[in-house]
């Protein structure tokens, strides 16, 4: 039987008895961690070994952990970071380099908490008007300087054996308002879409997994992304997305209905797999119900995004660190 097309959290610092009996049943592809579910590094650790050991196998675990305000591990036992946005300002001229190992060192923290998938990099282009919420998230305003930073902070993870998740396709950057609480929609055009907010998805459409964009793109359809076959089309054949596309969290309110026909007009429109991020015991029962195991094509495709994880570099932490403190203090003398 195969893996079921599905991503969930858990309530709490640890499994319950429900979780691990359903999680055994319904065999979720992976699992994602919030700040709910983390306490200290030995608590984080015995809480993935025991998503891991409930579905039998090695499941990916997830986690936000782009640094400034979301950032679910967090001091005193794991380092703070500014927000990418203004990192990248003060690293200024060397900030590719910066990213990559402010990324390797984050891939370190979630390795040893037994953590092998973080939903990064942000590829969305900030704009004047983007939404608070996202954009200093962003990490610019030049589409070929977010692709190469992008690219930055996906080989940083990769390095340190955490495989990255690139979102929120194809861009968000033009969402002016909270998509956790409202639908975005932006009317630009396709042409501009094309130059400007596709384009650093394009520049990275070999990496493994992406996160979809609950935003209309108007000049496409009248339907978000998430749940759009013309969108879920256009990222697959005009940017070249061939990796595993999964929903952004289905638990959103810029999505109508309940989670259960959200996720099934995600898998219908394209997407290969629903997050589910809040650990709602009966939400996720709901949805792998409506949702069942991937395909054949997913299944594939879920596999060689699985195994992007664990092919970790070596590196020396200390020098990393000390590089990454002279590159900040450099840039922020210029």
């Amino acid at each position: 039987m195969g893996q079921g097309a599905y991503i969930f959290g858990c309530e709490g610092l640890a499994v319950t008895e429900a979780e691990r009996a359903f999680y055994a049943e319904a065999q979720p592809w992976g699992f994602i961690l919030f700040a709910r579910n983390v306490s200290d590094p030995e608590q984080l650790r015995r809480l993935t070994g025991d998503l891991r050991e409930a579905v039998g196998r090695d499941a990916p675990v997830l986690i936000d952990q782009e640094g400034g305000r979301v950032q679910r591990m967090r001091a005193p036992h794991w380092k703070e970071w500014l927000p990418p946005l203004d990192f990248v300002a003060q690293a200024g001229a060397g900030a590719e380099r910066a990213m990559w190992l402010r990324y390797r060192l984050i891939a370190e923290e979630l390795r040893a908490v037994g953590i092998d998938v973080d939903c990064a990099p942000c590829a969305d282009v900030a704009g004047a008007d983007t939404h608070p919420v996202l954009r200093n998230r962003c990490y610019g305003s030049d589409p070929d300087q977010v692709a190469v930073l992008a690219r930055a902070v996906a080989n940083g993870l990769l390095a340190g054996g955490v495989a990255p998740v690139m979102k929120h396709m194809p861009g968000h950057g033009r969402a002016l308002v909270d998509s956790h609480l409202d639908l975005p929609r932006t009317s630009a055009s396709l042409d501009l879409l094309e130059s400007r907010d596709f384009a650093p998805f394009r520049a990275l459409a070999d990496l493994p997994m992406a996160m979809s964009a609950h935003v209309v793109f108007e000049a496409v359809d009248s339907k978000p992304a998430t749940i759009s076959p013309a969108m879920v089309g256009l990222i697959r054949d005009r940017i070249g997305f061939l990796g595993l596309l999964m929903t952004d969290d289905v638990s959103m309110q810029a999505l109508q209905g309940n989670v259960a026909s959200r996720s099934e007009a995600a898998l219908r429109a394209g997407c290969d797999m629903v997050l589910h991020c809040n650990g709602d015991l009966p939400e996720m029962q709901s949805i792998a119900a409506v949702a069942g195991r991937m395909g054949t094509a997913a299944q594939a495709r879920a596999d060689r995004a699985a195994a992007a994880r664990g092919r970790v570099e070596a590196i020396d932490i200390a020098a990393a660190e000390a590089e990454l403190s002279s590159l900040m203090e450099s840039g922020a003398h210029v």
